[in-house]
């Protein structure tokens, strides 16, 4: 956690972590996600990351990681890895592709809008899925006080250091309201 959201968080009254809980409750990944996405900018920005070739399910999970103060390691970008790239190359990826390529069809046929409309809310609970499989696989870890930087570690590489702080502040955005801090 960066030192001026701890020092500002550790100066609220009753700040959970003086009484040895933990700093955001234990809530479930897509409760997180669905939180930190409605935040401002952070759609945009990850669609832009996304563009530069980030998994978004991915960088929210990091950033919820990242937001619960978890060690961050090449073993465990790994199991992260291992996790998603097989749902994203087999589901995901394919909706999203399928729904891209009708969006102009989409706009004369009204059958085909409703259809494409189906096909997002299947590819949101694709990806709703992909943040489950991500949370059981890093259910175990255990906060640290060591350094966290899984945005960074995980960010596609390129110019999108402004849309990486985005979600990173979104992220402890989302992990002050959910704490009640």
């Amino acid at each position: 956690m960066p030192a001026s959201l701890s020092v500002r968080l550790e100066s609220q009254p009753g700040h959970p972590q003086k009484k040895g809980v933990p700093l955001m409750p234990n809530l479930d990944l897509w409760t997180f996600a669905l939180n930190c996405y409605a935040r401002e900018g952070v759609e945009t920005a990850c669609l832009e990351l996304q563009s530069q070739g980030a998994d978004v399910c991915v960088l929210i999970c990091a950033a919820w990681l990242e937001a619960r103060g978890v060690a961050c390691n090449q073993e465990r970008m790994c199991a992260l890895e291992e996790v998603a790239a097989p749902w994203r190359h087999i589901v995901v990826e394919p909706l999203r592709e399928l729904r891209q390529a009708w969006r102009s069809p989409a706009e004369q046929d009204e059958a085909l809008r409703e259809l494409r409309k189906t096909l997002k809310t299947l590819e949101l609970q694709a990806e709703r899925s992909l943040l489950e499989r991500l949370q059981t696989a890093s259910r175990e870890w255990d906060e640290s006080a060591d350094a966290n930087q899984w945005l960074s570690a995980l960010a596609p590489k390129g110019s999108c250091r402004v849309a990486l702080e985005t979600l990173r502040n979104a992220a402890y955005q989302t992990q002050l309201e959910l704490a009640g801090v």
